[in-house]
């Protein structure tokens, strides 16, 4: 078998963690207006139930802001009353043609428990990135076995390494600039 399959499969699984983890950093907000938190709510629109985003525009004109613009003036008062009855937690502010949001800042005791919840997600990575290793590693293994060189295999594995640490350099990135985000205030 050949080596460079090898590591191209481990090398696709290891980018494909990245990607993934880029993805729930995405998610994690560290104190800015994100027009996703508004993606749940429904609006009763003549009769039917409809999600916000079909009657209104909705945008972050700031960092501690979101606006909502009803497409129809009539909506006004059903939106603001959907975003009352809603989880989201924040009063919306109607000034007859627009809804704010006004995104509190986050507690000191919030910000640091985003941050253990992105570490944490930065060891899953970590460790989704090593299981990539040993199965490639592994591969290498039954593969010199199977009569592949020996210095062949011992080449691969240290390729393997290479890659491993590559991407584990990646994740440690990621992780500082996801936690400076957090962090600043």
């Amino acid at each position: 078998m050949d080596t460079t399959v090898i590591k191209q499969d481990a090398e696709e699984k290891m980018q494909m963690t990245i990607e993934f983890l880029q993805e729930t950093f995405s998610r994690i907000r560290a104190g800015r207006a994100n027009t996703h938190i508004l993606d749940g709510i429904r609006v009763d629109y003549y009769g039917s139930t409809v999600p916000l985003s079909n009657v209104a525009t909705v945008t972050t004109p700031d960092a501690r802001t979101i606006l909502v613009q009803p497409w129809e003036k009539s909506m006004l008062k059903v939106v603001e009353k959907a975003i009352m009855d809603s989880d989201v937690g924040i009063t919306p502010e109607n000034n007859g043609e627009v809804i704010r949001l006004g995104i509190p800042p986050l507690t000191e005791e919030r910000r640091k428990q985003l941050v253990k919840q992105t570490k944490q997600e930065a060891e899953d990575a970590k460790i989704s990135i090593r299981g990539a290793r040993r199965e490639g590693m592994d591969e290498v293994k039954k593969a010199v076995k199977d009569g592949l060189p020996e210095d062949a295999g011992k080449t691969a594995e240290d390729d393997l390494q290479k890659i491993h640490d590559k991407y584990i350099k990646q994740v440690d990135d990621l992780f500082v600039d996801k936690e400076k985000e957090i962090l600043t205030v």
